[in-house]
């Protein structure tokens, strides 16, 4: 079967790249889910969208390929191109054009009957052997474009008429360039950017975290589910099980680290009554169920436990909380050893003890979340105390581990 660029299924696309050329760095012999010749369309497929944006290395294993992007030329993500690769079948293009040529923009309605009998007398009826589009899929495919708000209905008596719906005239590039870039689900502002005329960039972005696209359908997924105040069944993959899991929850909020841009889905799972985390990467797919009827008071819920998280970890949403202190020392003209402190305290207090010395303090749910950003003020901390005595325990050891790796003295 000859190669396509073109794609129907784009969980296996968003699959393929996040293992390989994302988080993966995997080689051609490494590929054992399918055959090498899977791998090969694939990776064409890949270099298409991304050919410019693609770098490899040697290793003895074989070859790696990576994503490498240079932000001060590359200025949009490049990874929206796999998403705005969708293969059509030849009568669904076919009949895709006839149906706007026939409706003109500013044009009159017309109804399904007129639509249909257009297509056959005036654009297949030259055909030799022309194709056949009944009523029923014309009637389905003007459906499909009045979900997407493309088309619009209007009904006089019991009559269904159809027309173009207005085109929004764009003359706000500087916006769209700024929300494709930086929000959630900016394939959306970069879509619409498509629609723009060429202009000059003047956005640059030092932390640009581009991976996130690829979770763009599942976050548009559940942000409908959360518009809707519905629950939703997600097929989520497992640490601890290769097969992908099914869970029944209430989607809540999207939490987005500003550390390394990974998104996160909070929802609450009636089975156990507890409010967990789900990294969005690992979500396969979205089904949109019932209505929740305590949606409000669940998210007010977790509004109210925001106080106590550090980064996604909830315990479940239970009432426990550990606590954090520790002490840092600076000396002076190091003030802004202080004022870091301020502005990364997130949930937790910052107290200024002397003029070179200060405590901070926290409760949060889960103190392990909190060691990374603590051990970045190693060398100035004169005392430190966890109520979770195993996190305690934990970080001292990483402390001693660090002096017998280098023969230093403990003082």
């Amino acid at each position: 079967m000859a190669y396509n660029e073109l794609i129907k299924n784009f969980e296996r696309i968003r699959s393929y790249m996040r293992e390989f050329y994302v988080y993966g760095f995997k080689s051609r012999e490494e590929y054992t889910v399918k055959s090498t010749r899977s791998y090969d369309d694939e990776r064409r497929r890949v270099e298409s969208w991304l050919g410019d944006c693609m770098s490899f290395h040697r290793t003895p294993d074989g070859k790696n390929m990576f994503i490498s992007i240079d932000s001060r030329v590359s200025r949009h993500n490049p990874l929206y191109k796999a998403l705005k690769s969708k293969s059509f079948t030849d009568g669904d293009i076919t009949l895709h054009f006839i149906i706007f040529d026939i409706l003109l923009p500013n044009g009159e309605a017309k109804t399904l009957h007129e639509i249909t009998d257009s297509i056959d007398k005036n654009y297949l009826s030259s055909f030799s052997a022309p194709r056949f589009y009944d009523e029923s899929t014309v009637r389905k495919k003007l459906a499909e474009y009045v979900k997407e708000g493309i088309i619009k209905t209007e009904k006089k008596g019991k009559t269904v008429f159809y027309r173009r719906a207005e085109d929004t005239e764009l003359n706000c590039p500087d916006v769209l360039d700024f929300y494709s870039e930086a929000a959630p689900c900016g394939v959306i502002g970069s879509f619409l950017l498509d629609r723009t005329e060429e202009h000059e960039d003047h956005f640059a972005f030092k932390h640009h975290y581009i991976t996130q696209a690829l979770d763009s359908e599942i976050l548009c997924s559940l942000f409908s589910a959360m518009h809707n105040k519905n629950e939703v069944e997600i097929s989520n993959l497992n640490r601890k099980s290769e097969a992908p899991v099914t869970i029944r929850l209430v989607p809540l909020n999207i939490f987005i680290s500003v550390q390394n841009g990974r998104q996160y889905l909070l929802g609450y799972i009636r089975s156990n009554r507890r409010i967990r985390s789900f990294r969005l990467d690992y979500i396969l797919k979205v089904k949109e169920l019932g209505a929740a009827d305590d949606f409000d008071t669940l998210r007010e819920k977790l509004t109210g436990m925001h106080k106590h998280i550090w980064g996604v970890s909830t315990q479940g949403g239970s009432e426990r909380t550990e606590h954090v202190e520790f002490t840092v020392h600076y000396d002076p003209g190091e003030e802004f050893i202080y004022k870091r402190l301020v502005r990364e305290k997130r949930c937790g207090t910052v107290e200024k003890l002397d003029e070179n010395s200060c405590r901070f303090t926290a409760e949060v749910y889960d103190s392990n979340e909190m060691i990374p950003w603590i051990r970045t003020f190693i060398g100035r901390i004169t005392d430190i105390s966890f109520s979770n005595k195993e996190a305690e325990l934990r970080f001292k050891n990483d402390i001693r581990n660090m002096y017998d790796l280098y023969d230093l003295n403990e003082e």
